[in-house]
């Protein structure tokens, strides 16, 4: 090794340690300093390591580059010893120190150290590498206990869902943890537990919602696999990268909660400095979300087995209810014409037929709403499409229910152009459109309003609203409507009959035409539906 080879690798002269080739390929930081406490050794591993290049770190002290100004007085202390020869019991053992990388952030390392003498003193030499990934997986064990204690404790997914945010941020020293769920009603990203160290401001990067495929959590959560981003300070394509950066985030990792191959959410960490890909830590994170997955797959089970069981309650109940009072009606009505017959006149005896008649057809149309039912639920609700005039349809629907909101004295608006021409089932989007009116009949006070539009969207999509002066619908409830059965609070604490069916077979139809169906805010009281349908022949 000529003398200029010897001072790049140690930075003075006279002092001889390895070869050039052997500390420049050693995967270890390789660090030598004098009996000062000065740099004279450093190789390009110890630059990776803590950030310094070799012209940065040499000469200078130890203590400014990589210890932390809480152990200088300490290091002060055992060098000078060691420098004056005193016996060490640090010489030749593995020690585990904290140091401080060049961006300002503390980790942990091991390291041996020797001495040497040398032409110009004594010097010391350290072979050292960072440990981080190691006592991660250490913790791990303690975070995988945590979290399954959390979670075998849990009354709920909510207090779930924090315990585990915590098990990590605490255990782990993340300084920031979130835990997101899918809410497939509203087709949105959820963030169901967030935990933040002491002292961590979240400010603007704590969102609540998230779209699928926005974020990190979100494009986890689309393409069920594990995200790595080395430094959200240099990625703008994340939505809250400048957010992450203001309040001094810069790694974040991010594993999808999975379970019989459906995606239910996403498990991110975030933490203070940038790091590269580590499948290590990736691993462990996805054996955590495993954990998650297979709780909220037991939890749905169980609460699918209270609502089957509460569903088959209210089944039970509603079918006897309402299939009771057009009985009742009708075998009432007919008792009374046969005792009556006699003294009827044709105007009495064409009401009483007429009563008759109501009650079955009521009846009849909740025959045929379990009958559809039924159908749904085998996979055989029929939809044959045809070349269709939705305005056709909307027209002969409030004709159909004019008397109905006569009755009640209510205004029914019809907004539409003169056609609307789509390919789609006719009696299905008339089914559709009885259940809509009907309901905003039923639902809505005497003397209300009742508004149904109808345009074009796009060249490819027509818009149909309906829309009601009604009781309305509480927004918390709004996610279960369309459920089987479900009926809305508003409706049952005014005792207005229904199947809870309606809606659910509404739904079913808009979605065989490839539609979508969902209740939109509007002004004022009421209800608002919205329906998307498009225009083109079906698959």
């Amino acid at each position: 090794m000529t003398q200029s080879e010897q001072q790049k690798v140690t930075g003075g002269e006279g002092v001889v340690h390895e070869p050039q080739s052997v500390l420049a390929a050693s995967p270890e930081a390789y660090i030598a300093i004098d009996a000062e406490g000065r740099v004279v050794g450093w190789n390009p591993a110890a630059e990776a390591t803590f950030g310094y290049p070799l012209e940065d770190a040499c000469g200078r002290r130890i203590e400014d580059l990589i210890l932390p100004q809480r152990f200088r007085a300490a290091h002060h202390a055992g060098l000078a010893r060691l420098a004056a020869g005193e016996p060490a019991r640090v010489l030749g053992q593995r020690l585990q120190l904290c140091a401080l990388h060049r961006d300002g952030h503390e980790f942990a390392i091991e390291l041996v150290l020797a001495a040497t003498q040398e032409q110009t003193g004594r010097v010391f030499h350290a072979f050292a590498h960072d440990v981080t990934v190691v006592r991660r997986a250490g913790r791990f064990t303690a975070v995988e206990a945590a979290v399954a204690r959390g979670l075998a404790e849990a009354q709920s997914s909510t207090i779930a869902a924090t315990r585990v945010a915590e098990a990590l941020g605490v255990t782990m020293d993340w300084p920031v943890v979130e835990l997101w769920l899918s809410d497939d009603d509203r087709q949105v990203l959820c963030c169901a537990a967030r935990h933040a160290a002491p002292g961590q401001r979240l400010g603007r990067f704590a969102l609540d919602e998230l779209d699928p495929g926005v974020g990190l959590p979100g494009r986890v959560f689309q393409q069920a696999r594990p995200q790595w981003v080395a430094d959200l300070a240099a990625d703008a394509t994340f939505l809250r990268s400048r957010a992450a950066a203001r309040i001094g985030l810069h790694v974040a990792v991010g594993v999808p909660i999975c379970t019989g191959g459906h995606t239910l959410g996403a498990l991110c960490v975030y933490g203070d400095r940038a790091e590269d890909p580590e499948d290590t830590l990736i691993a462990l994170l996805a054996g955590v979300a495993a954990q998650v997955g297979q709780y909220l797959e037991r939890r749905r089970a169980e609460e699918l087995a209270v609502e089957l069981a509460r569903t088959k309650d209210e089944f039970v109940a509603m079918v006897t209810h309402e299939l009771r009072n057009p009985l009742a009606v009708i075998t009432s009505t007919a008792a009374l014409a046969e005792e009556e017959l006699d003294a009827l006149t044709v105007d009495d005896q064409r009401r009483y037929l007429q009563v008759i008649g109501r009650n079955a057809q009521r009846l009849a149309v909740m025959a045929e709403d379990l009958l559809d039912l039924a159908r749904l639920e085998s996979g055989h609700l029929a939809v044959q499409p045809e070349p269709t005039d939705l305005c056709a349809v909307i027209e002969h629907c409030v004709q159909a229910f004019h008397t109905t909101a006569a009755a009640k004295d209510l205004t029914v608006t019809v907004h539409t152009p003169r056609g609307l021409h789509l390919h789609a089932d006719p009696h299905r989007l008339r089914q559709v459109a009885d259940n809509l009116l009907g309901n905003a009949i039923k639902y809505t006070p005497a003397r209300g309003t009742i508004t149904i539009t109808a345009t074009n969207d796009t060249d490819e999509h027509i818009m149909w609203t309906v829309s009601d002066t009604g009781i309305g619908i509480p927004e918390t409830e709004r996610p279960r409507l369309f459920r089987r059965f479900y009926r809305a609070s508003t409706a049952l604490d005014r005792r207005i009959p229904g199947t809870g069916l309606g809606l659910v077979i509404t739904r079913a139809i808009i979605e065989r035409h490839h539609g979508t169906i969902h209740v939109t805010p509007h002004q004022g009281p009421g209800t608002t539906f919205t329906i998307r349908l498009p225009i083109k022949s079906l698959p």
